[in-house]
């Protein structure tokens, strides 16, 4: 598969990138995943639909639908509270807002018609297995190298550790390290007054 299109029919000037090979597997993914899902969906309604009826069918669709959105907003806001409580409190509320972006996903499952998507969304949802997918999720960006191609085409590799973010300023990007010599590994942050 040739990603040419869609990198402006530049190939990658670093010998041995994976890059290109990750962006092509990721490319195949995404197309796996736009023609599986419908598919699959499109597959356990026809066959709920036939073991019970059209229109029960439809009533559960939109039942889940219902309850979902009603789920969604509930946890949200609650995920927005906790939010506001870290942020008041001097700390960096990170693991709730994964718990927002899940949500979000979650909430966009949701609203998808179908009982795959939607037993997706209620695991995203549910406070007991959300937990377990953030963690899971998050393990997978922190071990995750971040890599950038700057404006004179170097590619840089960047891995990122607890306490350290990133920012992006007139196309640099800028690394920063929150940890201090002296902080014991499992102090909050505080605010200085």
């Amino acid at each position: 598969m040739d990603l040419n299109f869609f990198t402006s029919g530049r190939p990658s000037k670093v010998k041995g990138d994976s890059s290109s090979r990750r962006l092509e597997m990721m490319f195949f993914l995404l197309i796996l995943l736009f023609l599986a899902v419908p598919l699959a969906e499109i597959l356990v309604i026809v066959e709920v639909a036939q073991r019970t009826g059209i229109i029960e069918t439809i009533a559960l669709l939109l039942i889940v639908s219902i309850l979902g959105a009603w789920l969604v907003k509930s946890e949200g806001m609650g995920v927005i509270r906790k939010i506001q409580f870290q942020l008041i409190q001097g700390q960096i509320p990170n693991k709730e807002l994964l718990d927002g972006g899940l949500i979000l996903i979650a909430g966009v499952l949701m609203l998808t018609p179908g009982f795959i998507t939607d037993v997706v969304g209620l695991l995203l949802l549910f406070p007991l297995t959300r937990p377990i997918i953030r963690r899971l999720f998050f393990k997978r960006i922190i071990n995750q190298p971040f890599s950038a191609t700057g404006s004179d085409s170097k590619q840089s590799t960047f891995n990122f550790t607890r306490g350290s973010f990133f920012g992006m300023e007139n196309g640099d990007i800028e690394i920063v390290d929150l940890r201090r010599e002296d902080d014991a590994p499992r102090d909050p942050p505080s605010l200085e007054n």
